[in-house]
Order: C-alpha cells, then structure tokens, then sequence
C-alpha cells in the first residue's frame, strides 16, 4: 500500500466488478478507505446479489486496506442518500466520489421501450445526482475540499442502438461542467472520464453478435469513438485496471487545479477533450432567407461533411 491518499475516505458506485472494481482498488492501494457499492445485479439491472460488492471489500481487506460494502441503489434518492451515508458512519467523512454504476438497456430507437429509456437514465444521469447531491453537502460543510469523478462514454458522441445511454453519458458531462463551478469555491473539483476497457458489458457473444450486425448494415457500433477498436481482441488488452490509475490521479492533492474536465482513457491512451467550441461560422447582417442557406451552408459551412448513417436505399430495404 502507498500513501497518496492516506487519511481519505472514497465511495466508488458499482465497484463490485469491472471499471469500478479497478477503481476500488487502485484508490485503496493508495491509502484510501473505500466504500464498495454495487448491487451486485446482471448488466441489465436484473438479478441482485451481495457477492460483487462482498468480494472486492474482502480482497481490499486482503491487501491490508479498509473497507466497507453497501448494497443500495443509485437509482433512487434514498439509495444514494444512503451510500454517501455509509461512508459517514463507517468513517467519518468522505473525500472522493466516483460514479461509475450503470447498466445497458440497448435497443434500436424504434423498438425501444419507455421503461428501458426510464432505468438507463435513473441509473446513469439520476444516480449521478442522487449520489453527488449528499456527498456535496458533507464536502462544504467538512471545510476540506473533495473529488468528484464522473463515468461517462464515447456513446455520447453518437452509439448504435444505445439512444438511452448516449443520453445520460452525454447529460453526465453538462452535469459534470456545472458541479465544477457549484462547487470549486469549496475546493472540490468535478471530472469525467470517458473510457474504453472490456468488460463483461461488451466481451459477451451477444455484444459482438450485434457488432456483426452492425457491420452487416454498414454501420460501425463504434463510430462514436476514436476508430482503434476493431476487434474483440483489441478490447481485451484495454482491461479496467489500465482505467483506475488517471481517477487515482483526479483524486489527489496534485489534482486541485484540474475542474471540469472531461478525459478519455483507452489502453495506454490519456487524453483530454477540447470543450465545445465553433467549428466554422456565416455570418450576414440581417435575417438569413431559406435560399440563401440553401446555397450557402453546403458550400461554407457543412462543406466536407460526412453523414455517419445515410440512407439505404437497396431494393431489399424498400
């Protein structure tokens, strides 16, 4: 065990497996108390158990480290009233928070399902607020600072069949913009990390069945990220643990000037994202009319643009 974060108490959501496992560990490693929070449920929210979350305190414990399992959901706000409250009975305080629970509801847009739409997003953007609201009012009143890490998605810029996750992913960055300036003259800090790791979301048969689908229908499932995962393969070597060591990081004290920041970790691959900015611009002084942008904006303004899904129009699809 090291020290870099000696003396801090962390709550990582969905720790019990996968990413936040990694996360678990690598901040424990470091000297970190850890509340481990999972509901120990299948990927799609189904089927709860305990063992995830037991089994991450044990090996933790294992290692010489403290902590402490809690089993509720981020999905409700007592669910994440009582997370945040678990780090405060067992030790105290708390000084990090990672949001990393989620699930996948995937479904092509036409068939998909209000309730389906309904839990991606109670998962993901509410169980980022039900868990950073509690632990933002322990933050200002402990007068210490804090870390808040936020798990979001290359989905966001645009993923096949995930309409519901893209969408919270996307909201978790807006979120994590706006609790960065909340909360920065407190001496807490906001990030996201968007990363790219296997996991037992997407090293199953059923993911790359639909992977081959896709492909089938020109399109690329992974045409929201950065185009270096091709293969099954590929995804494998980016394993969680090479994930946790950039939130570790954004949880230590050489992090406080890094607010509202969005990340992306893939591999051996750190990267920061540019904030949305104007990528070209018309202008005219005055009201623009219709036959004016018809003739102007293919030429000027979407000039060289590419539509990452056009029309199919083969006889088989009529």
């Amino acid at each position: 065990m090291a020290d870099k974060l000696k003396g801090k108490v962390a709550v990582v959501t969905g720790s019990g497996r996968g990413i936040g496992r990694a996360i678990a560990l690598a901040l424990a490693s470091e000297g970190s108390k850890v509340v481990i929070n999972d509901l120990g449920c299948a990927t799609d929210g189904s089927d709860i158990s305990h063992s995830p979350a037991d089994d991450t305190v044990q090996e933790i414990t294992k290692l010489g480290g403290e902590a402490v399992a809690n089993y509720d959901t981020v999905a409700t706000a007592e669910g994440g009233r009582n997370i945040i409250k678990t780090a405060i009975d067992h030790f105290s305080r708390i000084d990090i928070l990672v949001n990393n629970a989620g699930i996948f509801r995937d479904r092509i847009i036409y068939k998909m399902t209000e309730e389906e739409w309904d839990s991606s997003l109670k998962v993901h953007l509410y169980g980022h607020f039900f868990c950073t609201q509690p632990a933002c009012v322990y933050f200002r009143q402990q007068h210490s600072g804090g870390r808040i890490i936020n798990i979001s998605s290359t989905a966001g810029l645009g993923s096949l069949a995930q309409a519901n996750y893209a969408a919270a992913k996307e909201g978790i960055l807006g979120f994590t913009r706006t609790i960065a300036r909340d909360m920065g003259r407190y001496g807490v800090t906001c990030n996201a990390i968007c990363p790219e790791a296997g996991t037992r979301g997407n090293l199953t048969p059923e993911f790359w069945a639909s992977v081959e689908r896709a492909t089938a229908m020109g399109l690329s499932i992974f045409d929201g990220g950065f185009g270096s995962l091709k293969t099954k393969e590929d995804l494998e070597k980016r394993t969680p643990e090479l994930v946790a060591p950039m939130i570790v990081y954004l949880s230590t004290d050489e992090a406080a000037n890094i607010n509202g920041c969005t990340f992306y970790v893939s591999g051996g691959t750190i990267g920061i994202f540019r904030e949305r900015e104007v990528k070209s611009s018309i202008y005219k002084n005055g009201k623009w009319t219709i036959d004016e942008l018809i003739n102007i904006v293919p030429n000027m303004l979407t000039k060289g643009l590419v539509n990452p899904a056009p029309p199919d129009h083969s006889p088989e699809k009529k």
